[in-house]
């Protein structure tokens, strides 16, 4: 082709580009090509219909050939470097969209795309700062103030978020993703109804946004329509079956339902694993440290939870001439907790908005030995990262009641009562070890209230739960319905996140009339301001009653410490036999029913014995103090034992000289 030829083609290829003739267009950008191999506009133009096109090699290698071809183009840097990033090569991406700002840094979405790049490595800092510069140049970038409040929500706590994803909004009415993140953001504040709202407007705008599917399903599971959620959960996988949070939080969901049978609970945590499964990363290598074990615990609950509350005393009494502790912290919260248990570790580190691929990188570069998983999952989890083999020896403990469903996790830690036998063992990918009377130590809380033994005369006799609603399934409502027509004018006190809540009480409400729960018999209480306000409610209470079947632990614990028996009923699972391991520590076995009609017996007997009731409140807390769950030191000690055990076993040795 002559010049005028060659300026023809591509002018006609660019008028198929533009109108959307992609093919018409590429065909005639290659014959450009072939006769001008170096002219800038056709491998510029070629590049970007190759993105648009998803053919992302093929577009970095047009696009670099262009900006050989001309260094002074501010987009064809950008553009460069948007098709690295497609790549997941963020790190080469990152000098290209520099460059291309220092040629013109009046280019809203190379900060926007800078910024993107800038979180996947790692970097939330310097890319909130570039979503603000990308805001500040347009104003009306709505996808930008979107992402920038789903940044914020991942560091600095959902709440934060509303404003941007409001605005975003106000920019863009049907923007789907900010309707969801808003979605999020409602739930993090309990506000139910306005979040499923949210959750249908995506869907509405876009009915093929899954994010917005798995918020709706956990707009349903934070409101304690547990069947709705786990059936909305599925329709999420169904449409993306590689949908890590959707899948987690499935499988969290089917341990509070009573209806699902314990195998195919299994088969869906072994569905989960096969999801993670990859080319097998390098491998930590298995050899005897020199001196020490360097043991890492990663869990987004290193603050004040449960989780924090449990593992404590065992950082507090772990043998330091064996264990060097890292802890893994993955939360925007850090308070007055977090700090005391920094204090034990030689390395602290906080993963807070990193992606999987960031964390597993420098969890390898630490090196540790052994890396215990607090998580399992619930919440916020890294899984992925398990899966993909960072250390040596991984272990699942503590903060979920059921196996990961990973073959990369090489050990649960239990006890005898939560996991008797080998049962138990086919229904775990990890390898149990029942490492101690019961797998729990417990601090109690130096705020909580002393016990008070005087119980006013006039009180009817109060059962109660301060467990998560979520774990009240209807064999549970079924059971105190029982209890109540077994104790005539007995009332019965709940309390939970969201039960102060107008719309949630009245579905409660609903839910209980059903099996025979009289509202006029029940009150409903929200959370409190602090853990000592919390704890003085238990002196409102006469017999906890538990869930089945998830049992508390937390709250088990703290009724028991508040002077209050807990009866429980145990089954054929973990999750519902973890109170009767407290309470066999506690050495309280005879609160532990094994059917229906004994959960029912044992609460009237109790609650027909005032004098008992009054023994137990003035004496439960010493027996408490008796219990290997606070005695401390041997607790640690055994802990410790076992992480030996599982390291001996899972490594192999060289042969010594």
């Amino acid at each position: 082709m002559n010049p005028a030829q060659l300026q023809r083609t591509l002018q006609t290829a660019l008028a198929h580009h533009q109108a959307g003739r992609l093919n018409d267009a590429d065909k005639l950008y290659r014959q450009v090509r072939t006769a001008a191999p170096k002219l800038f506009d056709a491998l510029h133009l070629s590049g970007v219909l190759a993105y648009q096109q998803n053919r992302h090699a093929e577009a970095v290698d047009l696009l670099t050939r262009a900006h050989h071809a001309d260094r002074k183009h501010a987009l064809c840097q950008m553009r460069l470097a948007l098709a690295l990033a497609a790549l997941a090569r963020h790190a080469d991406a990152e000098p290209h969209y520099r460059s291309s700002l220092k040629l013109d840094a009046r280019i809203p979405e190379t900060w926007n795309n800078l910024a993107i790049s800038l979180k996947s490595l790692g970097r939330p800092a310097e890319a909130l700062d570039a979503y603000r510069q990308a805001i500040a140049l347009k104003p009306d970038y709505y996808d930008a103030h979107d992402r920038l409040g789903a940044l914020i929500s991942d560091t600095q706590g959902l709440s934060s978020g509303i404003p941007h994803f409001r605005r975003a909004l106000e920019l863009k009415p049907d923007y789907a993703p900010a309707w969801c993140n808003l979605g999020l953001a409602l739930l993090h504040e309990n506000k139910f109804a306005e979040a499923h709202d949210c959750f249908t407007r995506a869907l509405r705008h876009d009915p093929s946004l899954t994010q917005a599917l798995v918020g709706r399903s956990l707009a349903f599971q934070q409101s304690y329509r547990l069947a709705e959620a786990a059936t909305s959960y599925a329709e999420a996988l169904a449409r993306d079956p590689s949908h890590h949070e959707a899948r987690s939080a499935f499988l969290l969901t089917l341990n509070y339902l009573d209806d699902r049978p314990r195998a195919d609970v299994f088969a869906a945590h072994l569905a989960f694993g096969k999801t993670l499964e990859t080319p097998p990363a390098t491998t930590p290598a298995a050899l005897p440290p020199e001196s020490k074990i360097r043991l890492a615990f990663l869990s987004p609950d290193l603050r004040a939870h449960s989780v924090a509350y449990f593992l404590e005393p065992i950082l507090q009494h772990l043998d330091r001439e064996r264990f060097e502790i890292v802890l893994y912290h993955d939360h925007f919260q850090v308070d007055a907790m977090s700090e005391r248990l920094r204090a034990h570790a030689t390395l602290w580190r906080n993963f807070v908005g990193l992606p999987h691929s960031v964390v597993e990188a420098q969890i390898r570069a630490d090196a540790p030995d052994i890396l215990i998983d607090l998580a399992g999952h619930t919440g916020i989890n890294r899984l992925p990262v398990f899966a993909r083999r960072v250390a040596p020896v991984q272990i699942s403990y503590l903060g979920y009641p059921n196996t990961t469903g990973l073959a990369a996790m090489d050990f649960r830690l239990v006890d005898a009562i939560t996991d008797p036998d080998e049962i138990d063992q086919q229904f775990h990918t990890e390898k149990l070890i029942r490492f101690a009377p019961t797998a729990w130590a417990y601090a109690p809380p130096a705020t909580a209230p002393e016990i008070t033994l005087t119980r006013p005369a006039s009180r009817p006799i109060t059962f109660g739960s301060f467990n998560n609603f979520a774990k009240v399934s209807d064999t549970t409502l079924a059971l105190w319905g029982r209890i109540l027509a077994a104790v005539p004018a007995s009332r019965i006190l709940l309390k939970g996140h969201g039960l102060g809540d107008s719309e949630t009480a009245a579905f409660i409400s609903a839910r209980l009339a059903k099996h025979a729960i009289d509202p006029a018999r029940l009150d409903l209480l929200g959370r409190t301001p602090n853990l000592a306000s919390h704890l003085a409610l238990y002196e409102r209470m006469d017999v906890a009653l538990d869930a089945f079947p998830y049992h508390g632990t937390t709250t088990t614990c703290e009724a028991l410490w508040m002077g209050v028996p807990v009866v429980t009923l145990a089954g054929d699972r973990h999750a519902s036999r973890v109170s009767a391991s407290l309470l066999t520590a506690a050495g309280h076995p005879e609160w532990i029913a094994h059917n229906a009609d004994d959960y029912v017996a044992i609460a009237a007997r109790l609650a027909a014995s005032p004098d008992l009731l009054a023994n137990i409140r003035a004496t439960l807390r010493a027996d408490l103090r008796r219990s290997p769950l606070l005695d401390h030191p041997a607790q640690a000690r055994r802990f410790g034992d076992a992480l030996l055990a599982c390291w001996q076993t899972r490594t192999t040795f060289p042969a010594l000289a």
